[in-house]
């Protein structure tokens, strides 16, 4: 019943269609979906394989193995400044564990039932939470920076409320919180004992900005923060399914209870590249972000010459989120007639929620020329747009 109560992907739906134009021939430019255009480094592929030659296939604790928990407390300690042990660290994917998470939280909800507020616009978080049995309550972010609002999420919160998501970088608006912003939100959550879920997936794609990691603020071992980390954008590791959480035991025991009985385990060798990748490639992030960051620069230089759209300053992960003024068409209607009449993939802001709605999301995570291509196709359309209505 709760499946049937929930919408598909909105970005695999556009994928399914981008695949479907391509099957029949058509040259289909997708600046939809966020994968990077990177091949994974040669030496954390080598590191699988490595351990697979070894024979590293069967089955490891749920937990993950000893090695990567190790990497990820060391590595999370050093760079996020977040007091973990290995007792606050398990390996899953950072889709999977949103939900893993709220299943863990749902096990002390007040009252049988419990309210999660999730930015608005922000990522498809409402769809786990309605599978994990909670409800979904959007809070608005600022109306013109996409900044936190903390009044807005005081507004909200009930004594329902178990816990808040976070996303900084965000996907879709590619804003970075501020340490202020971020401390703020902390304060309200620990004096309320509300959980604080924060998704941490673009850490590493930040132009310009610091990224701050609420678990920073605690000031011994992880509590009511709980953090979500991915290798998919870092390492352009998407198709491993690579990803961690480090939070306080308790949830960390649950959401082992919660693998065991689901998958079980991750693949011993996607584990040992994992803990190599967190130990060895910090020089790859740097490489990964300088290319992305060119990408973003010229993005934005091609979005402000094309009339009718508007783009905030981009300061994190590899997207923007355009503002544009077609009236007579919703978000919707605009990424399927963009797809239809000129070969050129977006997200429809109302994805994201119903702040949403009057935007676009315009991944840059392909190759230059792609960005080049989709971008002209983009500005072709709006031309045509606008010279109908005049």
């Amino acid at each position: 019943m709760r499946l049937t109560a929930i919408e598909g992907s909105p970005s695999l739906e556009i994928v399914n269609l981008v695949l479907q134009r391509r099957a029949k021939g058509e040259k289909i430019v997708s600046l939809a979906v966020g994968d990077p255009s990177f091949s994974t480094p040669k030496e954390i592929i080598d590191a699988a394989y490595e351990s697979m030659k070894s024979g590293e296939v069967h089955y490891t604790s749920s937990y993950g193995i000893p090695e990567l928990r190790e990497a990820i407390k060391n590595k999370v300690r050093k760079k996020n400044r977040i007091q973990a042990e290995i007792e606050n660290t398990i390996f899953l994917t950072t889709k999977l564990s949103v939900y893993a998470v709220l299943v863990a939280l749902l096990e002390e909800a007040r009252g049988g039932e419990f309210e999660v507020l999730t930015p608005d616009p922000g990522y498809f978080y409402s769809e786990p939470i309605v599978l994990s049995g909670g409800t979904p309550v959007r809070y608005r972010l600022g109306s013109e920076d996409f900044s936190l609002d903390l009044e807005e999420i005081k507004r909200k919160s009930t004594n329902k409320t178990r816990a808040i998501f976070v996303n900084s970088p965000s996907n879709p608006t590619s804003r970075v919180h501020s340490k202020d912003e971020l401390e703020g939100l902390y304060e309200f959550c620990q004096k309320n004992r509300i959980f604080i879920i924060s998704d941490e997936a673009y850490e590493d794609l930040v132009y310009g900005k610091e990224h701050v990691s609420v678990g920073s603020f605690e000031e011994s071992q992880p509590d009511i923060v709980v953090s979500l980390f991915s290798l998919s954008k870092s390492y352009s590791m998407t198709g491993w399914r690579a990803g961690y959480v480090v939070a306080n035991e308790r949830v960390v025991h649950l959401i082992n209870k919660f693998l065991e009985h689901t998958v079980t385990c991750f693949p011993p060798f996607i584990q040992r590249a994992s803990a190599f990748a967190l130990k060895n490639c910090e020089n790859i992030i740097a490489s990964f972000r300088e290319q992305y960051e060119r990408r973003r620069n010229l993005t934005m230089q091609r979005i402000k010459e094309i009339e009718g759209l508007e783009v905030n300053h981009i300061e994190g992960a590899f997207y923007a989120f355009p503002k544009f003024n077609l009236h007579k068409m919703n978000s919707i209607e605009l990424a399927r007639n963009m797809l239809e009449r000129e070969g050129v993939a977006v997200l429809p802001g109302l994805a994201f929620g119903p702040a949403g709605e009057g935007h676009i999301r315009i991944s840059f995570s392909g190759s230059i020329d792609e960005i080049e291509e989709g971008l002209t196709r983009v500005k072709t359309f709006f031309s045509k747009e606008h010279m109908l209505a005049s």
